[in-house]
């Protein structure tokens, strides 16, 4: 797994959001970015973590930052999941796994003994640059937003 770093630049990805809109990277320039990777949609910690970010949105907003989810769902399901929980944000579907490899979060987990290939949780905060600024690997589901905030 090869995973951004800081001061890498943003990728260019193509990807179709919840709603089947086309969301680039070039629809981020001279913006702060935040793009958070999660495994599953509807699942506990995804729902905890995409809910955290909802309800501290207007926070996040104000210090200047637009927020990406992204998994592997399809597009029904990141509709269902989006709907259910009223995100303010897009939720992309990388079913082909292209923004997920160019970040580099998709690779070897291990749970409950078992070892297999799947999407890592990580969150990518990105300047209005383009350039990566922080990487947090260990996401605290119920309180990421304090963690973006932290060096806001």
């Amino acid at each position: 797994m090869n995973t951004l770093r800081v001061g890498d630049k943003l990728p260019q990805f193509y990807v179709t959001d919840q709603n089947g809109n086309t969301i680039s990277d070039a629809d981020y320039t001279n913006q702060k970015l935040v793009v958070f990777f999660y495994p599953k949609a509807n699942t506990p910690g995804c729902t905890a973590e995409a809910c955290d970010l909802r309800d501290h949105y207007a926070e996040l907003q104000k210090e200047g930052y637009a927020l990406l989810g992204v998994s592997a769902d399809s597009v029904k399901k990141q509709k269902n999941f989006s709907d259910k929980f009223d995100f303010p944000f897009p939720l992309l579907a990388d079913e082909d796994k292209a923004v997920i490899e160019a970040f580099g979060v998709w690779g070897l987990k291990k749970f409950m003994g078992k070892e297999y290939d799947g999407i890592h949780r990580k969150t990518f905060i990105f300047d209005d640059k383009g350039l990566c600024s922080r990487v947090i690997d260990k996401v605290k589901t119920k309180e990421h937003a304090a963690q973006i905030l932290e060096t806001s």
